[in-house]
This record gives C-alpha cells, sequence and structure tokens, in this order.
C-alpha cells in the first residue's frame, strides 16, 4: 500500500515557481508523457480479458484509499502499486501503463479533498509512467540477461525497490526544489517510511502469481476480498490515528487558551497595582525582563521562569491593602506607616494564592523583600532558604526603582544605582544574582525599554467623572476630628507662640497677615523657604511664598496630588522631611539644581473644608522635627481660619 504522490497539489501555480522546480516538473511531465506515447503506439495484449480484469481490480483497489491529512505534504494510501506489479509481471508494457496512469488518476480524482490541476495530474502521469518503465524493465530484461538463473520473486522483488525510488524521488525532488530543501532529507523524512510497503507488495504479487500458474489467471478475483478487509482495517486505524491527532489539537489548543487567560489575568491585575500607584507602570514591565532574562542565564525550569514572570508583576499587588497616602507617599514613612507598608508580601501572597497559579507564584510575592543576610521581612528568611525567583525578584526590584522617577526623588544614573546594588551584594542580595545583574545591566536595559509591555494601557484613573450629584447615602455631615495640637506641642515657648500667633492674627490688618505667619513662623522653626499655597479647584496656587525661590513658587501652580504640597492637599496629611526636588518645576525640568533637600508641609483646613497647603523647605536633609510639625500644624489651623476673612477683606479694600 503505497503513498502516492501529492505534495505538488499544496503548492502555488507553476507561474510563481522557482524556475528550477518549475523545469523539473515540465522535464517530468514531458519524458513521461512520451514513454506513455510510446507504450500506446506500440499497443500489444497478449490476453485482453486478463488486462482488462486488472485494469478493474487496480480501479477499485485505487479507489480504496486512505487519506493522510490535508496539509503540505499530505497524501493517500491505496492498493494500486500491487496491481501495478502483477501489469509488469504478466502484462505488455502499454498494458501496465495504462493499469498504472488509470489507478494514479482514479486516487487523484475519486473522492479527493482538493481536486488537483491539470498540471499537477501531467506530473503525476509523467511520474508514474516513469516509474513503471524503470520497474518493467529492471524485470524483463533481469529474466533475459541472467538467462533464468535469477527467480521470479527475486526480479519482483528489484522491480518493487525501482518502482519505490524512481516514484518517490521524483516526488521529493520536486518537494525540495518548491521548499528550498535538502532532497535528500524530504526523501528520507516524508517518503521512506512506505518502503516496507512495496516489499510487502512484491510478495503478496508473487503470491498472486503462483496462484494463477496453478488455478489460472481468474484467481486474481480472490483478492479482492483480502484486499478489502486491508483496506477496512487499516482506514479504522487511521481513522482512530486522526481522532486521536484531533483530540491533541484540541487540548493544544486548550491549554494555548488557558496559558492566555492566565497572562491576561496576570496583566489585569497588575493594571489594578497601577491604580493604587502609578509609578508601577514602566517598573513592572522592565523588572519582568530583567528577572525573566536573569532567570534564564541561572538555569530556573520552565514552571519557575513562568513563576518569576507572573510574580515580577505581581510582587506588589499586596499595596491594595495598604492606605493609599501611604502608597504615594512623596517623602520618607513613619515608623507606623512603615509597619503598614510591611504587610503588603503577605496579602500579595495571599491574593496571588486565590488564583491557583499551577507554578509557585505567592511564595516569591512573599518573599520578595527578605534580605540575604536574613533582616528582610515578613518572616525574616536568608540566603538559599529564599526562593530563587526571590532573589532575583528583589536585585532587579531595588535597581529599577533607584534608576526610575519616583514622587519623592530623581531617577539615579544607571551606573550609581547598580554600584549601591553591588555594595549590597552577600547583605541584601544574592551574590550570583547580582554578579548577572552587573555583567548583563546594559543588555537587559536595552531589552527592557525595546519591551512591548512598556505600551499597556492604562486604567482611566486621571479623568473626572461630571455627572452624579451626590452619593446614595448623602454628603457626610459634621466637622472633621482635630487633632488637640496644643497638647502635642510639647514646649512652652511653642504654646506660647501660639497663643501670640492667635492674638496678632485678630488684630492684624490684612497687609500684617502674610507678616505675622512669616515672623511666628520663622521664630519658631528656621527655614529657607517659606510657601502658603491656596487651593483654587484642583490646584494650589501660591498665595505667599518668603525665601529663596520664593519668585519660582509664585510663577507655578501645583496640580493636587501632585509633589509634596499636592500630596498633601490631596490627602489631608503633614509630611515630615519629604524631598523638595519633587515639587513641579524641580522634577520636570533638569536645570533647576534645588540646593532645599528637606521640606514640611502640613495641610490648611476651615471648615472641614481643604484650603490650602503650608510648606517650609531647608538646604540641610531631614532638617525638620516631629516637635517642628506638631507647631506647623498648630500655626495651619489659625492661619486657615484667619485666611479667608483676610480676604474677603483684602477684596472689599480692592
Amino acid at each position: 500500500m503505497p503513498l502516492e504522490p501529492s505534495r505538488l497539489a499544496n503548492h502555488r501555480p507553476t507561474t510563481t515557481l522557482r524556475p528550477a522546480a518549475r523545469v523539473y516538473i515540465t522535464a517530468i511531465t514531458l519524458v513521461g508523457a512520451a514513454i506513455l506515447a510510446h507504450g500506446l503506439w506500440n499497443w500489444q495484449s497478449a490476453n485482453i480479458a486478463r488486462f482488462l480484469l486488472l485494469f478493474v481490480i487496480s480501479a477499485v483497489a485505487s479507489g480504496m484509499k486512505v487519506s493522510l491529512g490535508a496539509g503540505p505534504g499530505s497524501g493517500t494510501m491505496s492498493m494500486n502499486f500491487l496491481f501495478v506489479l502483477l501489469s509488469i509481471q504478466s502484462l505488455s508494457i502499454g498494458e501496465a501503463l495504462v493499469i498504472g496512469v488509470a489507478g494514479i488518476m482514479v486516487q487523484r480524482l475519486v473522492r479527493a479533498r482538493k481536486k488537483p490541476t491539470v498540471e499537477q495530474l501531467l506530473f503525476n502521469t509523467g511520474s508514474i509512467s516513469c516509474s513503471i518503465t524503470a520497474a518493467y524493465n529492471v524485470y524483463h530484461e533481469g529474466l533475459t540477461f541472467f538467462g533464468g538463473k535469477v527467480e521470479v520473486p527475486m526480479l519482483l522483488l528489484l522491480a518493487a525497490v525501482v518502482f519505490f525510488l524512481i516514484n518517490t524521488f521524483s516526488v521529493a525532488l520536486v518537494t525540495a526544489l518548491i521548499d528550498s530543501r535538502a532532497v535528500f532529507h524530504v526523501w528520507r523524512t516524508t517518503y521512506f517510511w512506505s518502503f516496507p510497503n512495496h516489499l510487502l507488495g512484491a510478495a503478496v504479487a508473487y503470491g498472486i502469481y503462483e496462484l494463477s500458474r496453478w488455478f489460472g489467471w481468474q484467481t486474481s478475483l480472490l483478492v479482492l476480498p483480502v484486499l478489502y478487509a486491508i483496506y477496512r482495517s487499516h482506514r479504522v486505524y487511521v481513522e482512530r490515528l486522526e481522532e486521536a491527532a484531533k483530540h491533541a489539537q484540541e487540548q493544544l489548543r486548550h491549554a494555548e487558551e488557558l496559558a492566555a487567560l492566565n497572562r491576561r489575568t496576570i496583566e489585569t491585575l497588575a493594571l489594578a497595582i497601577e491604580a493604587k500607584d502609578q509609578t508601577t507602570h514602566d517598573h513592572l514591565a522592565r523588572v519582568e525582563v530583567y528577572a525573566i532574562e536573569i532567570g534564564k542565564e541561572l538555569g530556573l525550569s520552565c514552571d519557575e521562569l513562568k513563576a518569576l514572570e507572573a510574580a515580577a508583576l505581581l510582587h506588589d499587588i499586596g499595596k491594595l491593602a495598604v492606605p493609599e497616602y501611604i502608597v504615594t507617599k512623596p517623602g520618607k514613612l513613619t515608623p507606623e506607616e512603615f509597619e503598614t507598608m510591611k504587610i503588603h508580601p503577605i496579602v500579595g501572597a495571599e491574593l496571588i494564592e486565590q488564583v491557583h497559579f499551577p507554578y509557585p507564584v505567592a511564595p516569591i510575592v512573599r518573599a520578595h523583600h527578605e534580605k540575604w543576610n536574613g533582616s528582610g521581612y515578613p518572616d525574616g528568611i536568608a540566603g538559599e532558604d529564599i526562593p530563587i525567583g526571590a532573589r532575583i525578584l528583589a536585585a532587579v526590584d531595588c535597581l529599577d526603582a533607584l534608576a526610575s522617577d519616583r514622587q519623592y526623588r530623581r531617577a539615579l544614573p544607571l551606573p550609581d544605582a547598580l554600584a549601591f546594588v553591588l555594595k549590597q551584594s552577600g547583605v541584601a542580595f544574592d551574590p550570583r544574582v547580582v554578579e548577572v545583574l552587573a555583567r548583563r545591566h546594559i543588555e537587559l536595559e536595552r531589552m527592557a525599554k525595546a519591551s512591548a509591555m512598556s505600551n499597556r494601557n492604562r486604567l482611566s484613573t486621571d479623568i473626572r467623572v461630571e455627572r452624579g450629584a451626590a452619593p446614595d447615602a448623602g454628603f457626610e455631615s459634621g466637622t472633621r476630628d482635630l487633632l488637640n495640637l496644643e497638647r502635642s506641642v510639647a514646649e512652652k515657648a511653642a504654646s506660647e507662640a501660639l497663643e501670640r500667633l492667635d492674638q496678632e492674627l485678630r488684630d492684624s490688618q490684612t497687609t500684617q497677615v502674610r507678616g505675622v505667619i512669616r515672623d511666628i513662623v520663622r521664630d519658631a522653626i528656621p527655614y529657607d523657604t517659606l510657601v502658603v499655597f491656596r487651593r483654587d479647584g484642583r490646584r494650589l496656587v501660591c498665595e505667599f511664598s518668603d525665601g529663596i525661590f520664593q519668585d519660582h513658587f509664585r510663577r507655578i501652580q501645583i496640580p493636587v496630588g501632585i509633589g509634596l504640597a499636592g500630596w498633601v492637599a490631596e490627602n489631608h496629611k503633614s509630611i515630615l522631611n519629604g524631598n523638595p526636588s519633587v515639587e513641579p518645576g524641580f522634577l520636570s525640568d533638569p536645570t533647576m539644581a534645588s540646593p532645599l533637600n528637606a521640606a514640611l508641609a502640613v495641610p490648611l483646613e476651615f471648615l472641614n473644608e481643604p484650603a490650602g497647603v503650608l510648606s517650609l523647605y531647608r538646604r540641610d536633609a531631614d532638617a525638620f522635627t516631629s516637635a517642628e510639625m506638631s507647631f506647623l500644624q498648630g500655626v495651619a489651623q489659625r492661619v486657615a481660619r484667619a485666611w479667608p476673612a483676610a480676604s474677603q477683606e483684602e477684596n472689599s479694600v480692592s
């Protein structure tokens, strides 16, 4: 049951074929046509009834074919070759050619999934004609050449081998020319498997030959039931194989869909993190690229890499449980705020566990703030006890955070950020991870910038919804609970200063209010710059400024939520020793080299409504104390009460 050639049926028209393939196809077609014409011109038939019987049986056998797929390189398997051998053994060359060509036509045209073109039929006709002629000459010339010393079984075997080689090689060659592949490789991988079938066909043909000698050529009819039984069993076998392959493809497609769903789930959760902390948008994508490449170099398994990929995007998901004012705070955290922040690896791991990833993501998320020397959190594990994915993530996360702009500082140059990570090798980070990071950081940085992940969509967290007059439960009523500021001011001098401020604000004229604020604050808290911001909708405008950069602050308008003052106005919370360089005009403009290194900012609120921000700036880092913050909060409370009245008076005078 040979594999008949059908490769050409799946290729482009001849007009678009390579020149060599076109020449070869044309040559085979012409040679085959000449051979067929010669055989028909010299037609001989010693027994026309026998010829017709083999012709009919061969046509029926050719129709009993099994399809072997629909893609490139597909074909059909039939019983035709057996009767080609019988024709070669007992009929003339013309009769053998007619039986062979008729068989290939039936095989290609009857119940074909895809009808062949005329060109393809001509090539198949030429190929089968060449193969039959070569095999016919080997059989009959062998009888003459060896003088009867070689038995019929051996000659049939030689004829089968010649037919197989020429028939399959001619089709393999055209396939190789079309696809620009090695012809032997195509022949070996696509057609060589059918060689045993040709040998079996030769053995069956000899058996029929012997039966014909003893019982007459009509006994050839007896082979039909046997062939049909073989055909049916093989067809059932192939159909089961096709069903199994189809089922395997469906399972593969299902697995690919699940993998895509997992990826979309990860990216959706990452978007949720971005909604909480906008600084993580590019950070997550860059960390993913760095981490995966380092993981590959360190020999992580496929599942470990998948877990690391997910953790790189989701390691900060626990921040969803941390108050927003802490997550977005543009300055150092207080001890209380840091205690709250430290829950995010635990909460993140608990959230990830609910997803049921097929690889260990949660342990990486839980341990990504652990340190090599055991001083990290939340569990204080050290060294090799930390999951390898978490060790990679810790170093990469730190490097990219230092090399990226943050609300509380400018980005460090990549070499400076790397230098910091190198100093922490063996202390906070796994030395193996740091070594790879140091050796490949330039390459990884280039890959991170080129990553398409940096173009992921952002959520619409910065738009303003105009509709909706009030929440269903109504607005909050009453006044905001205020701190007992006097009790928080420990020093008697500060308390007396606040009392003096109350008195002077009551007695001062409009033009004197600014001076009163400046003098009271300067006596209690040294500063280099003082700014009073007034809130105007979603922006802060400078109402009054004093000291260096006072002109700069008078010119700018700060969006609520941006920079130190914007964060204080948004969250109604004070900030101690923040970085002044993140204020608009400093962070966005590298030419503004600010000498200011510490900021103290408190909210101004009057009758439960945000009125503005009172900010102080110093050249020295960490220059302000918590006692000074408490005092400034007291000042802000009084200024907020006095400022609206002063503004109204100023407007009436003007």
